[in-house]
């Protein structure tokens, strides 16, 4: 079984992000693999260890990429591909999908994983572009899946409740927090990671022009949700509360 991974690099959430003129200063930023992405990583590990075959990691980006690329080698990837981007100075969803679709449109793909979003972007949209710019299925916010020779059972998420498909290869889904827990890389898997190459593509490889990717959206400003003001905790009898409550929402949050 073929199988390719879709990865981003992201900023850890967790670490101090700062701003300065509507965008993201990535000076002393920590960056790692997009976590949804590790799913989307751990479940083709899942597959080729139960359906046998390759795992190949895909991700565009400059060379400080490797690094997550390594530690995706080091989980248990068979190969890792680094399309550089330097070049471009002007790129977004449909940039990306492009670029991917091209890469992958003359490799024998059986399945395309990815995160169902990535946490810096948020949109959702590469994987859904990219399988249909293959001319491929695609299933998103996927929680559960197995495989059966060309037939794959698929569980999603759909607002609160879930859906079972079944869908046939090739085939890209998009996975989603529940579809499984993503090993950590082992001291044996790191060591290899380092003596395992990575391929590098650039757009005149992939015989793409500038023109043909540039990107059809632009951000206009990125910014923090403004400061929440400390809530008021009612005291008293609970029909003291109800009428406090209610002029509260009259005459402070004027909603009645």
């Amino acid at each position: 079984m073929n199988i390719f991974v879709v990865m981003k690099r992201t900023f850890d959430t967790e670490e101090k992000i700062v701003f300065e003129d509507g965008k993201i200063n990535n000076d002393g930023a920590e960056f790692i693999v997009n976590p949804y992405d590790e799913y989307a990583i751990e479940e083709a590990l899942k597959l080729r260890e139960k359906h046998g075959g390759e795992v190949t990691i895909v991700t565009i980006g400059e060379e400080e990429a490797e690094k997550e690329l390594r530690t995706a080698l080091a989980m248990g990837a068979d190969k890792a591909v680094l399309i550089e981007n330097e070049d471009l100075d002007d790129w977004d969803a449909f940039s990306t999908a492009k670029i991917l679709s091209t890469y992958l449109k003359d490799k024998e793909v059986d399945i395309v994983l990815a995160g169902n979003v990535t946490v810096d972007g948020g949109s959702g949209q590469v994987g859904p572009r990219l399988a249909e710019e293959l001319g491929i299925s695609a299933v998103t916010t996927v929680t559960k899946l197995s495989v059966d020779n060309d037939k794959a059972t698929i569980e999603r998420d759909v607002e609160g409740d879930s859906e079972i498909l079944e869908v046939s290869l090739p085939l890209l889904i998009t996975c989603q927090q529940g579809l499984n827990e993503p090993r950590y890389p082992s001291l044996p898997g790191i060591m290899k990671a380092k003596r395992k190459p990575i391929e590098t593509v650039d757009m005149n490889d992939l015989h793409l022009e500038e023109d043909e990717v540039r990107a059809k959206t632009s951000i206009v400003e990125i910014f923090l949700p403004p400061v929440k003001k400390a809530g008021k905790i009612l005291e008293g009898e609970i029909s003291e509360q109800v009428k406090e409550l209610a002029s509260l929402l009259k005459t402070e949050a004027k909603v009645i």
